[in-house]
C-alpha cells in the first residue's frame, strides 16, 4: 500500500554568499614603474633648477618630462587602482597630472622667470599631497616619505614662483635630487620584493601592507566584499 508523504517541502532559497563569485585578475605591481618615473622626472627638473642645464634648453627637458615621465606615471596610477590600491593610484595619478600641467604651462612661460599662476597651483597642491602621505604612513612609510619630500619640493618651487628668491629654487632642486635617490631605492626594493616574493631590501611595511606580503590568500580576500567595485556604493 502506497502511503502519501504529504506535500513536498520547498527548498530554501540560496543565499547571496552561495551564488556570488568575485573574480580577481593578478597583475604585476605598478609601484616600481611609478617610483622610477617620479625619480627620473624629479632628477631631470632638478638639473634645470640647479642651473646644470641652460635655461634656453628648458623646453627640451619639459618635453622629455611630458613624453617620458607623465605617461609612465599615469599608467602606473591606473594599474594601481586595478590592483585595488586606491591610495597609491590616487597619488600616482595626481602627481602625473601635476607633472603634465606644470610642464605644459612652463613651455609657454619665459625661461627662468617666476610665474605667479604656477605658484598658486603648486602651493594649492601641497596639502593634498601631504594628506596622501599621511594616509600612506599607516601602512607604507617609505611611500609616505617619498610623498612628503615631493610636497616639500612643490612648496619650495611654489614659493620661488611667487617671487621669494632664487634660494628657494635651489632648495627645490636639491630636494628633487633627494627624491630621485629615494625613488631609485624604493623602486629597486619593490622590484626585488616582487621577484623574490618576499622583502629583501627594507620597505618598512606595516599593517595591511605587511599582511599583503606575509599573509595567505584567505587574508587577502576576507575584506573584498567591502571594496569599491563590489559594494553597492562608493
Amino acid at each position: 500500500m502506497h502511503q502519501d508523504s504529504g506535500p513536498t517541502r520547498p527548498s530554501e532559497p540560496l543565499t547571496t554568499d552561495a551564488v556570488t563569485r568575485i573574480v580577481l585578475r593578478p597583475i604585476a605591481s605598478p609601484l616600481p614603474l611609478g617610483f622610477f618615473a617620479l625619480g627620473m622626472g624629479s632628477t631631470v627638473l632638478s638639473s634645470l633648477q640647479l642651473g646644470w642645464v641652460p635655461a634656453e634648453q628648458s623646453s627640451i627637458l619639459l618635453l622629455l618630462v611630458l613624453i617620458f615621465v607623465v605617461p609612465l606615471q599615469l599608467v602606473s596610477g591606473i594599474f594601481a587602482f586595478l590592483a585595488r590600491d586606491a591610495g597609491a593610484g590616487t597619488a600616482l595619478l595626481l602627481l602625473g597630472a601635476a607633472w603634465a600641467g606644470t610642464s605644459v604651462t612652463s613651455l609657454d612661460s619665459p625661461p627662468g622667470k617666476p610665474v605667479m599662476a604656477q605658484a598658486v597651483f603648486l602651493l594649492a597642491l601641497v596639502p593634498f599631497v601631504l594628506a596622501l602621505a599621511g594616509a600612506a604612513a599607516q601602512s607604507k612609510p617609505l611611500f609616505a616619505v617619498l610623498l612628503t619630500l615631493t610636497s616639500v619640493r612643490f612648496a619650495f618651487t611654489g614659493l620661488y614662483e611667487a617671487g621669494l628668491g632664487n634660494a628657494l629654487q635651489t632648495a627645490a632642486g636639491w630636494t628633487g635630487l633627494g627624491i630621485g635617490v629615494f625613488a631609485l631605492y624604493g623602486g629597486l626594493a619593490l622590484l626585488v620584493e616582487d621577484g623574490k616574493q618576499r622583502t629583501v631590501l627594507p620597505l618598512f611595511r606595516r599593517g595591511k601592507a605587511r599582511e599583503s606580503i606575509e599573509g595567505d590568500l584567505r587574508e587577502q580576500l576576507t575584506e573584498a566584499q567591502q571594496e569599491a567595485g563590489v559594494r553597492h556604493q562608493l
